[in-house]
């Protein structure tokens, strides 16, 4: 191919539980589904006033919409880290190109 390689797309999904979580994606996920959870047993009196019922349910509204799948990333999650990183960290790009030169530059 011209050296130029040609790895699967689901190369890495072998690593990941159930072909899509990381261990940490699966444990955000449970937290804030047990939270949802308490919050409705200790609120269970008062699920008729629409907002508590909203409040007892954001936990695992938020961790679910944080580890659902989207293309060309792996998670929500994952695409807002890498997006911080990107606007926090200061980049450097060193050119290798093939107009670089090694040596001292010809005078």
């Amino acid at each position: 191919m011209n050296g130029r390689y040609l790895i699967p797309a689901n190369a890495s999904r072998g690593k990941l539980l159930f072909g899509y979580f990381r261990p940490l994606d699966l444990g955000i996920f449970l937290v804030g589904v047990a939270v949802t959870f308490i919050l409705l047993l200790i609120y269970q009196e008062e699920m008729n006033n629409l907002a508590v019922a909203i409040m007892c349910l954001v936990p695992g509204f938020i961790c679910i919409f944080l580890v659902i799948p989207i293309p060309y990333q792996h998670n929500v999650l994952v695409f807002l880290q890498e997006m911080y990183r990107f606007y926090t960290n200061e980049q450097r790009f060193r050119w290798k190109g093939w107009c670089s030169y090694n040596g001292e530059e010809k005078k």
